[in-house]
Formats: C-alpha cells, structure tokens, sequence
C-alpha cells in the first residue's frame, strides 16, 4: 500500500509550535536538543511496510517549504513577529535531524536532533505522519471512518440539543485518524455547532477562518533545565519571564505542571497572575487542581472570574460538561479537546508522543503532576530534579 502525502502544508501543525520558536529563535538559537517517540499503549507493532511507508511520508515532509499565502497568514496573527516570519521564508524541515527505525519486535524508533529552533517543529508532523501510516495500514481505513462519523454525529446533536453547553477549541492534530477527518471534524464542529471556538491546527484556522489557539507546551520549560546558568528549580521564572518578554501579555495561558504545579505556583507571583489571562491543566485530579488555581489568584487579591481555567488533559465530552458545571459560576473555564475529536472510532486510538529528552548533550524531564506521565532518559537525572524540586518547596514553605 501506498498513500498520497499525508503533510500537505507546513501550517499543518499546532499553534504553540509557532509560539515556542519564536521565542526560540529571538533568545535561545543556541540550543540544541533531542527528541524521542515512544507509544505509550502495549501490545502494538508496526510492520516493515509502516516504516517503510513513514520514511517516505517523512521525506516528502522535508521537501515542503513555506507558500507566500502561508506566510501572509502567519504575518496576519497579532503576536507573531515580522522577523520570525521571514526566518521561516527560509526555514524548512531538514532530513538528516531524523531517523527512523524498526525492531525486531515492531517496536518503532523515532529520534529527532538538531538545533531546538528546527528540531522542535517536527514532533506534530511526525505524530500525525505516524497516527495516519498506523490506522490506514493495520485496520479497514473506510469502518474506522463509518464508527468515527457515526460519533460525530452524535456529539454534534448532544452540543445542539442542550446536553453539552461548554465551549471548547479542538486540539486533535497529534492523534488524529487522518488529514482528512481532522479537515471534516474541524468544518463540521464550526459550522454546525456554536459551540467549538477554533482549532490549534493553523492550516485548518487558515482555510476555514477560525481562530488558531494555542500557547505553549512541556518542551517550552523543560529546556530551560539545559541552560547551565539556571537552577533547576527557578526553570518556570526563567520561562515564563521570557514567555512575557515577548508577548507582553498577548499569548497568556502558563502551563503549571511541567515540574509540579507547586512548584510553578511559587513562581507564579503576584506579577504573573496580573501578566497572564491563565492557565491550563494537563496532569492530576482537574478539580484539586481548579481549586488551587481559585485560591492562588485569591491569596493575590484577584477576582477568579476574570482568569482562565483551560482544560486539556485526555478530555472527553462528558468529562468536559462535569468540569464545566463545576467551575463556570467560580472562573472561567475552557476546554481544549484532541483525540475524542479527532480519533474517536470504534478501535482504541494510539497514545504516542515525541518528548524533549536532552538540551546541549544535558538530560531534561517532565514531572507532570502525576507520575506516570513522567518521561526521561535518564533516571538518575530525573531523581535529582525530584530532589531539587523537593528541595526548593520545602525550603519555602509558607
């Protein structure tokens, strides 16, 4: 079997992977970092012929360059810089910073290394490259279709009929079945519903004039940890204090998890919680964390209901309505939801992903607040960031 391309533009990624580069490229070009794919769920092999296939999908990705209507529409978003949009004039994705391969098993190898500014755009390309090549390949493509369809159809009455009532931006790039049905999720999501308020894949906010959403992801704090001049433990004060440097407020959701929400909170300080619009959620309980939220902005004096709550771990419909009943009359509350929008079929959708694992040859992780989410090369690495985050919460214990 032999697909048609599966990346057709490079806007065919999240937002947030414009907004990490930017700051990137105008602060950190002297970075250099490597990514890792793994996949999460037991049991799956991929064949010599899904290898063979996303080689070749991965080629054909690094044969694309920017379009000038694409560039125009970078240039179009409020927060996006001129300079940067001229760097990706020239930019495009480079072979040699990849490679792939195959076990004897099926297990799937994925690196990515190269300097971060140009090995960070890979991880979505590669995730959807991998999702696509996966479920075209291993199941009948057009029954996965029908289930999907007939999902959707299901949750575009339950959003008219009253049953669902939150507002929410789809976020399905990653894990998505197909480009296809992302592009049919997203159109019929908008236009048949008024309650999905746009799509963190640019190219489809591009062809379909919604809003692009997105600020930034784990890899954003994770790669300060390879900046010898920083203290493990002040890494989100170095974030997020670049973070505003350069959207001055415009752009403000700070993700609180990527070294425990505690300890962000000891960075989040009266200045952030006044600089930022919000925060989202992406590990542990939702609802301790929603409360710990209220009662931070609280002890600053500042009214919850003029901040954000975005939610965006592993959400389904129903979850998202929970949530939403809960916090809507304490705050504000929004949702950003991936694969129950975009890979939700009647076989169960893979959890890949593709994390920043080193930064200038230094081992980085991701906490997370809850265990299992936790990914590092290095365990004796990822015990002394506990143990520096450890340190630091409880010597500024209030």
């Amino acid at each position: 079997m032999k697909l048609q391309p599966i990346i057709i533009s490079l806007l065919d990624t999240d937002l947030y992977k414009f907004n990490m580069d930017q700051v990137i490229f105008h602060k950190h070009t002297d970075l250099c970092g490597k990514y890792i794919f793994k996949c999460r769920n037991k049991g799956i092999v991929f064949t010599k012929e899904m290898a063979d296939e996303i080689n070749e999908q991965v080629d054909h990705l690094c044969s694309l360059t920017f379009t000038k209507k694409e560039l125009e529409y970078l240039r179009s978003i409020r927060f996006i810089k001129r300079d940067y949009v001229e760097f990706l004039r020239l930019w495009h994705p480079i072979r040699d910073y990849v490679t792939i391969n195959r076990t004897d098993e099926g297990e799937l190898e994925i690196e990515v290394s190269g300097p971060l500014f140009s090995a960070m755009q890979f991880e979505i390309y590669l995730l959807e490259i991998v999702n696509e090549v996966y479920f075209r390949f291993r199941y009948d493509y057009d029954e996965l279709l029908n289930s999907a369809k007939e999902k959707l159809d299901k949750k575009i009455a339950a959003l008219n009929d009253g049953t669902y009532t939150f507002r929410f931006a789809e976020f399905g790039c990653r894990r998505r079945l197909s480009r296809e049905w992302e592009d049919t999720v997203v159109k019929r999501l908008t236009s048949e519903t008024d309650k999905c308020v746009g799509t963190s894949n640019v190219y489809l906010a591009m062809k379909y004039d919604l809003t692009p959403v997105g600020t930034y992801a784990h890899e954003y704090v994770q790669m300060y940890q390879g900046i010898d001049a920083i203290p493990l433990a002040y890494t989100n004060y170095y974030a997020m204090r670049d973070w505003y440097d350069e959207y001055q407020g415009d752009n403000g959701t700070a993700l609180t998890d990527t070294v425990t929400t505690d300890l962000f909170l000891k960075d989040f300080n009266r200045s952030m919680v006044n600089n930022y619009t919000g925060v989202r959620h992406d590990s542990a309980d939702p609802y301790e964390w929603g409360e710990k939220m209220i009662r931070h902005y609280e002890k600053y004096g500042v009214d919850p209901k003029t901040k954000l709550l975005l939610f965006s771990d592993s959400l389904d419909f129903d979850r998202a309505q929970a949530l939403y009943d809960y916090f809507k009359d304490k705050t504000k509350v929004s949702f950003g939801i991936g694969t129950f929008c975009t890979n939700d079929t009647c076989v169960e959708a893979l959890n890949i992903v593709i994390k920043l694992q080193y930064v200038n040859g230094r081992p980085v992780a991701k906490l997370s607040d809850t265990p299992g989410k936790a990914m590092c090369r290095d365990e004796s690495y990822l015990e002394y960031l506990r143990r520096s985050v450890k340190f630091r919460l409880d010597r500024e214990k209030e």
